[in-house]
């Protein structure tokens, strides 16, 4: 089992967009969705599909299982999901010492942008890391 923790946040603004270092195409559903836990089925540019069971309470830290499966498989459960089929491009950047991975979303949750940070401690607040000189929102607050 491995332990997610992360700190997620509203991106205003595009100065981190020079300094991408990898970029790729999602399409994620979820399959089941509770307050403590979820099941989600993800396919990364057209060719991986994963899916990830994730449990706790907390926003900021999760156990988290993650397992490669069949693209078919895949595409049959995101057709099966409840709810909408999101899009997102994720975007990697590699800023202060932490990689970033921001998303931006298509459809439905067009103009949102999202960026996360993974945390090697859970004790770790997360003040103070604001990516851009744009505003940005902690999402877990």
């Amino acid at each position: 089992m491995a332990k997610e923790i992360e700190r997620k946040f509203l991106v205003a603004g595009g100065e981190w967009r020079n300094q991408v270092t990898r970029s790729m195409a999602f399409r994620q559903a979820y399959v089941a969705s509770m307050e403590d836990r979820s099941v989600r089925v993800r396919i990364v540019d057209r060719r991986d599909a994963t899916l990830t069971v994730k449990i706790g309470a907390s926003a900021l830290v999760r156990d988290e299982y993650e397992y490669a499966i069949p693209l078919e498989d895949a595409e049959e459960l995101m057709q099966s999901a409840p709810g909408v089929v999101i899009k997102k491009t994720r975007h990697t950047v590699e800023h202060g010492g932490f990689t970033w991975e921001i998303d931006v979303f298509e459809g439905q949750y067009e103009g949102l942008v999202v960026a996360e940070v993974e945390m090697h401690d859970e004790n770790a607040d997360g003040s103070g890391m604001q990516y851009t000189s744009s505003p940005i929102r902690d999402l877990a607050q």
